[in-house]
């Protein structure tokens, strides 16, 4: 059975106050032409389908466009909400569009029944699983102990009624431990959200939302498909592209990725005012990308910005990498500014009450800040 597996479409995203709609729709009629080339069993889409809980009308508009295209293919199409969506809002008409092949996990309930598809080799079970935390699994399960992520996602497992005769293909939208983070990905406090990645044993196939770069973990089998378009300069070197994994027998699995070209790369340029406004210099940069500009002088460019737009008109970000800059990053990093937040509330908690944390308000407090970070997304 072959998948195709999305994931991070943040629909409505403004990057660096630049809206990304036109490069959305452009990169979804792309993921189309791929589709139409590999002519998939299914398509998977693993979460924060949107960038906001409250979508703009026209990110809307530009996943139901989507989501028609797909079903007029009499493609079956799996999707679960991420932390950046609502879960309810997302499975809205949920049952009607299962009529047309498209299937939208509800927000969890303490139990998923699977989407089951066949293929040659026989049936393959789906289990589509959302953003979950801790908290939502104390509230279905609250004699089964679930403190961490870890506990969460293995509880959420053990309750699905899963027969490891046949192939099992999980759909989530979690951090695992030991994948690489980019800038443009919401971090939680002190690592609160990292699950294990043992938890998957049961499943064949593990198509992973959340993370912005393309990536396997702990094998193949676990997988990050990453965005389909780069949302900050810390994925100016990703190659972005669509996941192809193959189900064969029980056991047997091909997955291999198809590059994504975008109607506007990112880029970054490094250099003093005087090179990078230099014909030599910028005849050789793609003008229409977006761009980031580095100045190497010691000296600020008075209205540097607006001289550089003519030149650039994508440019979406200016920084000085020079002596001044330099010595006030060593400086933050002699503060310690970097350091986990929890780390130092907790200090300073020591420091005003003569005791330290519990347990429970480190916990506490992890999930408050988390809530927080989402609220601000």
């Amino acid at each position: 059975m072959k998948l195709i597996h999305l994931s991070d479409l943040h629909l409505g995203k403004r990057v660096n106050n630049f809206p990304m709609l036109e490069d959305q729709a452009y990169i979804l009629e792309r993921v189309l032409e791929i589709i139409d080339g590999e002519q998939p069993d299914a398509v998977l889409i693993a979460g924060d389908v949107y960038d906001k809980t409250v979508p703009s009308a026209e990110a809307v508009a530009l996943l139901d466009d989507f989501l028609v295209k797909l079903a007029d293919r009499s493609l079956p199409v799996l999707l679960i909400s991420g932390n950046h969506d609502s879960p309810e809002r997302l499975a809205f008409g949920g049952r009607l569009m299962e009529t047309r092949g498209v299937y939208i996990a509800p927000a969890y309930c303490g139990g998923v029944t699977p989407v089951t598809l066949e293929d040659a080799h026989g049936p393959v079970d789906f289990w589509l699983l959302p953003f979950l935390k801790p908290v939502h699994l104390r509230r279905f399960f609250p004699e089964d102990g679930v403190e961490s992520y870890t506990d969460a996602l293995a509880c959420a497992i053990q309750h699905m009624p899963i027969d490891p005769a046949r192939r099992n293909v999980l759909v989530t939208h979690q951090f695992v431990t030991g994948a690489e983070r980019c800038e443009s990905e919401e971090l939680s406090v002190g690592g609160a959200d990292n699950v294990d990645a043992s938890v998957f044993a049961p499943f064949d196939y593990v198509a992973l939302g959340h993370l912005h770069g393309p990536q396997n973990v702990d094998g193949a089998r676990v997988r990050y498909c990453g965005t389909p378009l780069k949302y900050s300069f810390s994925e100016v070197r990703h190659q972005k592209s669509v996941t192809v994994a193959e189900l064969g027998d029980k056991g047997t699995l091909d997955v291999r990725a198809v590059p994504l070209p975008p109607k506007r790369d990112m880029v970054e340029l490094r250099g003093s005012f005087a090179q990078v406004t230099s014909p030599e210099f910028y005849s050789q940069v793609d003008r229409d990308a977006y761009v980031r500009v580095i100045l190497t002088d010691e000296n600020d460019i008075y209205d540097a910005m607006g001289q550089l737009r003519p030149i650039y008109p994508n440019l979406m970000r200016l920084d000085y990498d020079n002596l001044r800059t330099r010595s006030g990053a060593a400086e933050l990093e002699e503060a310690d500014v970097k350091r986990d937040p929890l780390e130092l509330f907790a200090e300073f908690y020591q420091q005003q009450n003569r005791r330290p944390m519990t347990e429970e308000q480190r916990r506490y407090l992890a999930e408050l800040v988390e809530q927080i970070q989402e609220e601000r997304a």
